[in-house]
């Protein structure tokens, strides 16, 4: 296939590019910096310099690739500016699949999030409907995935990938990343709020899966959604940093949204198997360097 990526520099990108020319597809990479597109002809893409905010060159650089597929991958996670990632997930995403639709691309694979869901007791599927009446900030992020989903339905065929939160090399979880800087600095709470991880190597294996899965928003997470009081610790450990005293907070004291994700349509209905089932094995070879 031909595979327009954009978003091609984030820790996702950088990973989806090689496992899609090893299997033969031909890549266009999107970067907005012309001073990566050296980086990305290495790793056996074409680079297309463009920025998601500017239409018309965006379009013209979807149409020059001429995609079966654009698989969108943007965030601007860099600063942590919850407002500047909800903006890309808006005007970028419009931008970006009216470029697609232009080109005639028949398929977009999307990346959403897996913690935009409605208060539960248990972690959510699916058919759960996003928590569009939260309150700021948070419905700022849950509203722009809600408009980023919607737009990627307008694909004759398409797949929302809803990332638990990734952890793993060049994340915010991971030795060198800002949580073990927090945890470090005795910022990381130990709470009783639940949480679905994902490896950064399982979710690029899970776009690129995409390929061919059905149309359909797909909970990428491991096995294990964990409260704050398991994960924490582990994590802790895993980045060697002091492990905090628990907050003191009654079970009831969870944010009722922070429920986790469940990934049983991943594994059973599309053959999705995660490398690192658990947090536990992926916190413990972090520590141990084998996790790259």
């Amino acid at each position: 296939m031909r595979v327009f990526v954009a978003g091609s520099t984030g820790v996702l990108g950088r990973r989806i590019i090689p496992l899609l020319v090893g299997q033969g597809h031909e890549v266009t990479a999107l970067t907005r910096r012309r001073d990566r597109a050296a980086m990305l002809r290495s790793l056996g893409a074409y680079a297309a310099v463009a920025d998601a905010f500017a239409p018309v060159s965006l379009a013209a650089a979807v149409k020059h690739a001429s995609p079966d597929v654009v698989m969108h991958q943007l965030t601007d996670l860099t600063a942590g500016n919850s407002a500047a990632n909800a903006a890309l997930r808006t005007r970028g995403t419009r931008n970006l699949m009216d470029a697609a639709h232009a080109a005639g691309a028949g398929r977009v694979i999307s990346q959403s999030i897996a913690w935009a869901y409605s208060a539960g007791s248990k972690p959510a599927d699916e058919e759960t409907p996003l928590d569009l009446g939260a309150s700021e900030p948070r419905r700022t992020t849950v509203r722009a995935v809600a408009a980023l989903e919607r737009a990627t339905q307008e694909a004759a065929e398409w797949v929302v990938l809803r990332y638990g939160v990734l952890y793993g090399p060049d994340t915010w979880y991971e030795p060198r990343g800002s949580k073990a800087a927090d945890a470090r600095a005795g910022r990381l709470v130990i709470n009783d709020d639940v949480t679905s991880f994902v490896h950064v190597d399982d979710a690029a294996g899970a776009a690129v899966q995409a390929l061919t899965w059905p149309s359909g928003q797909v909970n990428i997470c491991d096995n294990e959604p964990a409260a704050g009081q398991e994960w924490v610790p582990a994590f802790c450990q895993a980045v060697g940093a002091p492990v905090p005293f628990p907050a003191g907070n009654s079970p009831d004291s969870r944010e009722p949204w922070a429920r986790g994700a469940g990934n049983r349509h991943a594994r059973t209905q599309l053959a999705w198997s995660p490398r690192y089932p658990s947090w536990r094995q992926g916190f413990r070879a972090m520590s141990s360097g084998s996790s790259r």
